[in-house]
């Protein structure tokens, strides 16, 4: 008889703590979506695939890429936002549509400040100046001359409107006082399309790097501080007499209130891929700045990064939709 009650009071005793643990205790027991919000080939996308195997490892159950492009990432975030805030959808999030967005939307249909809960920053790219293998310009120095030349004659293409290429062109229009007109796009992926195929002539892309190593693009000029190990020879803008920096952060978010132990959990995950020398070695080869941290960092980050964005877009010269 002792020992059914002892043996009643462990069963309840851990059934309570499975209970105080709540969704930690079970999380996760099936598949997860990893929603980015752009079409496939950009480098969103491709940061986000990336991931999705080693994360599949890492958490024992199946993690997959869904692509919904459309309104500068605005749609897929929307769609996002109406999923269960359970840890079984993820949102590879941006600089463009959860920090740039509210300024240049005057009705962006969610609240990046409200209506997100953070996970973990991924990694930043810097944005690239890239021309067709086929452009007579070889530096910035003769796409300059030429555009000044020819005011109004070429244009520079971009995810859509509010994408960091976007803001990338208008802050370099800004800058050099230059007339080019933005060709916006259903994401960077079908921008770089046309790129290639002379479409359209310029282009200041974040995704663009294996393209570029390829010889399907040239680059002119990396917006970074300083030079990348990925393209050695390639100066900054800063060096092409154009003062400049730019690029964009990829980060995981959650919808409002999901619970703290799943983003905690996730973030445990997220961080031990970062760290996979596999992972790091494909992430560098698309240019990326590593990152990772914790769920309170990436927290206060996004948050500050909502009213640094206001100055940048109010720079770029970019205009509210």
């Amino acid at each position: 008889m002792l020992r059914k009650i002892l043996a009643l009071i462990l069963f309840t005793l851990t059934a309570l703590l499975l209970q105080a643990n709540g969704v930690q205790a079970a999380y996760p027991e099936k598949s997860i979506k990893f929603l980015v919000p752009w079409p496939p080939g950009g480098a969103t996308d491709q940061v986000a695939r990336i991931l999705v195997q080693p994360l599949t490892k890492e958490l024992g159950v199946t993690v997959f890429v869904e692509n919904k492009g459309g309104a500068g990432g605005n749609i897929g975030t929307q769609s996002f936002l109406q999923d269960k805030a359970d840890g079984y959808s993820m949102l590879m999030a941006t600089s463009s549509t959860n920090a740039a967005g509210p300024h240049l939307f005057t009705n962006q249909g969610f609240d990046p400040a409200k209506d997100f809960t953070p996970v973990i920053l991924v990694c930043t790219i810097p944005n690239i100046m890239v021309v067709p293998t086929s452009s007579p310009w070889n530096s910035m120095k003769d796409l300059m001359t030429d555009v000044k030349k020819n005011p109004d004659k070429f244009t520079y293409g971009s995810a859509g409107i509010g994408a960091s290429q976007h803001l990338a062109g208008a802050q370099f229009k800004t800058v050099t006082g230059l007339d080019i007109r933005h060709v916006p796009y259903k994401g960077s992926g079908p921008a770089a399309v046309d790129l290639m195929a002379g479409h359209i002539d310029m282009m200041l892309d974040t995704g663009s790097l294996n393209s570029i190593k390829g010889g399907k693009l040239k680059a002119l000029a990396v917006a970074s501080d300083k030079r990348i190990p990925e393209l050695p020879n390639v100066p900054t803008m800063k060096e092409s007499g154009v003062p400049m920096v730019a690029n964009a952060w990829y980060g995981v978010m959650l919808p409002a209130n999901a619970p703290s132990d799943v983003a905690e959990r996730l973030n445990l995950a997220f961080n031990k891929v970062l760290k996979d020398p596999e992972v790091k070695k494909r992430l560098q080869e698309i240019g990326a700045q590593i990152d990772g941290g914790s769920v309170t960092e990436f927290a206060k980050f996004s948050q500050s990064e909502i009213k640094r964005y206001e100055g940048i877009v109010k720079l770029s010269g970019a205009p509210k939709e």
